[in-house]
């Protein structure tokens, strides 16, 4: 969806009035996408009139202009979409507009795809105009339902407004397609012809209609391409600042072999913001050109699902994928490159060597060690991976990573929203709760009940949609009696097991590795320990009575947990932990998400914030 549409000439207009960058800003707080940079209103201001002075005079006056149209299954947006008729076919067409206020831009030496814009010093990297708009053709294309069977019917410009072809001359080595050209200034002719080639002056409100209300192909789930991913060619599109840390990493790769030297990489992102994605791209990438590399992580059920999808194809696959632990005693500098996926999982201390700590064997064991990591994701005590923490011992040995921020969101729907309301929602952030609106893309339902939030989860398991129920961990666990589970999670005349702690499959239950990927996980209860790093389409999430909203704030009770290594840390770090926790099993669905609490007081609250029930309007599959 674009946060703005309407015809060229009515764009021409706003912007001969110069009110669209208002409008958008408006449209922008209403959406409630987060803080609004004062760049992004800069550059509607600025660059948007210089579109619309090349829409007028191609003469395309009722081409439809979609204005920050919002990519499917992402939260990222291409700055304006045209749509309208092809002159030669008078079929639908599209034409994708990334528009920069550079005046100059110089590639970035070693890559093929990343540049350093404006003059001096400035050496932060971002993707080249083309290669991003290129992307974005390819991911409207891959998500979109409409254009499966029109395989041309999407092109893509970059137009550097501000640059002559002279400031700009580095990036003109990137061969041009249908899919990604670049214009400037001097050749804004040029621009007005193609854009004349690609769409007709015919009403384009029709061909803007077939693609907003097009169906939307489900994204591809991570676990189940992973094989394909790791020993095949790519199956995952990357976007932007995805790219731009793939791209580093491989260059930062290439120049500590050849140079014998050492860079630290740090990655951050939100749930879903494509941080294991870039892991695997990574692997294949750099395993195929031949450098030594391996992924770690910090949890079994993560690192067991990757063997298990991988190890299917070539079990030798398996050895690349193991554990943080593992690299007590490596030799230092051993590998090119170490892959530190779910890096906020990083223990305080090495399991092996007393004194030392975890965070210093993995900068040891290789050239460059790259960490993927969200600052919200540490929930249990002694994890200790940060930002900040890894700066603070890379630092230590002289060294000054490089920071890559992702801002995009592959789970939740795409919906930037939605996690914002939910850092909001656990009072993660400075600013308070607020109500939730559904988007196309992503619901949220409050149950009545634990049954009726099973109801609705099976039937979107019956709909071929994959659904989950997590809980926080306020149950005792259970071995299992007599070779089945028990039923320790009892709310009323409501009761289901916790998922399988076994690693092998008991009574057709899967193993826990397997709780969120296996078509038989839905009938039992994923904790945080099974959850994280896992996604499905439809999350149901029971709230306990360890967090509970009281008045205005929420009351952290640690004599309701059942985890014996949350609840004998001090107040202050187990509230911090425990709205951690919650946030992660909030942040696990990719279309959906039912809340439901067990204390009276927070499920007036969440029904406060969300209107609506699951009985009521319940969502069809988005």
């Amino acid at each position: 969806m674009p946060l703005l549409r309407m015809p060229v000439h009515e764009f021409v207009d706003r912007c001969h009035k110069g009110t669209v960058a208002t409008d958008l800003t408006e449209m922008h707080q209403r959406a409630r996408l987060g803080t609004l940079r004062d760049g992004e209103i800069r550059a509607w201001r600025n660059s948007l009139p210089a579109l619309a002075r090349v829409l007028d005079e191609a003469g395309l006056q009722y081409v439809e202009v979609l204005i920050e149209y919002q990519l499917a299954l992402s939260s990222l947006r291409a700055d304006v979409v045209l749509a309208g008729w092809h002159p030669q076919t008078s079929q639908p067409s599209y034409v994708i507009v990334e528009l920069k206020q550079w005046t100059h831009a110089r590639a970035l030496p070693d890559t093929e795809d990343l540049c350093l814009p404006g003059t001096g010093n400035n050496n932060r990297a971002f993707l080249h105009p083309v290669a991003q708009v290129r992307r974005y053709c390819q991911y409207l294309q891959d998500f979109t339902t409409v254009l499966d069977a029109e395989p041309d019917a999407v092109a893509g410009v970059a137009y550097l407004h501000n640059a002559d072809d002279a400031g700009v001359a580095d990036l003109f080595t990137l061969e041009a397609d249908n899919h990604g050209r670049l214009f400037t200034r001097s050749t804004r002719d040029q621009l007005i012809t193609y854009l004349r080639s690609r769409l007709s002056p015919a009403h384009g409100n029709v061909a803007a209609d077939e693609l907003i209300n097009s169906p939307l192909a489900p994204s591809r789930p991570l676990l189940r391409a992973t094989a394909e991913e790791i020993l095949h060619a790519d199956r995952f599109v990357l976007l932007d600042e995805q790219q731009v840390a793939v791209s580093l990493v491989r260059r930062a790769v290439k120049k500590a072999r050849e140079s014998d030297s050492k860079e630290v990489l740090v990655i951050t992102g939100g749930p879903g913001s494509g941080k294991s994605v870039i892991a695997l791209h990574l692997m294949r990438h750099l395993a195929h050109d031949r450098y030594t590399v391996v992924h770690a992580t910090g949890s079994k059920s993560f690192t067991r699902t990757l063997h298990h999808a991988v190890g299917t194809a070539d079990p030798r696959v398996r050895k690349a994928f193991t554990y943080f632990m593992n690299f007590a005693d490596a030799p230092k500098n051993g590998l090119d490159a170490l892959i530190c996926d779910e890096a906020h999982r990083i223990r305080a201390h090495s399991v092996r060597h007393r004194g030392v700590r975890q965070i210093d064997e993995l900068l040891d064991a290789a050239r460059v060690p790259v960490f993927l990591l969200d600052d919200h994701q540490v929930v249990r005590p002694g994890e200790m991976g940060s930002r900040e923490a890894i700066d603070a011992a890379a630092a230590a040995r002289g060294l000054r990573p490089r920071h890559i921020d992702l801002n995009a969101q592959f789970r939740n729907g795409g919906s930037r929203a939605y996690e914002q309301w939910v850092l909001r929602l656990l009072q993660l952030t400075d600013e308070p709760p607020a109500a939730w609106t559904d988007e196309k893309t992503f619901h949220v339902r409050v149950a009545d009940s634990p049954q009726q939030m099973e109801d609705l989860l099976r039937a979107k398991e019956d709909q071929y949609l994959t659904a989950r129920i997590t809980a926080g961990f306020c149950w005792p666990w259970s071995d299992p009696q007599r070779g089945r589970l028990v039923d320790d999670i009892t709310i009323g005349s409501w009761h289901k097991p916790w998922n399988s702690r076994s690693e092998s499959r008991l009574d057709g239950v899967p193993p826990s590795w397997l709780w969120a990927t296996d078509p038989d996980g839905f009938g039992q209860v994923g904790c945080i320990y099974t959850a994280q790093g896992f996604e499905y389409a439809w999350n149901g999430v029971i709230l306990g009575p360890d967090l509970v909203w009281r008045q205005d704030h929420w009351v952290a009770n640690p004599q309701a947990s059942k985890d014996t290594a949350l609840n004998r840390t001090d107040p202050a770090t187990f509230k911090r932990l425990i709205r951690n926790t919650y946030k992660v099993l909030l942040t696990r669905g990719m279309a959906g998400t039912v809340l439901y609490s067990t204390d009276r007081e927070t499920q007036a609250k969440l029904k406060d914030l969300v209107p609506g029930t699951c009985g009521s309007a319940a969502p069809t599959v988005p």
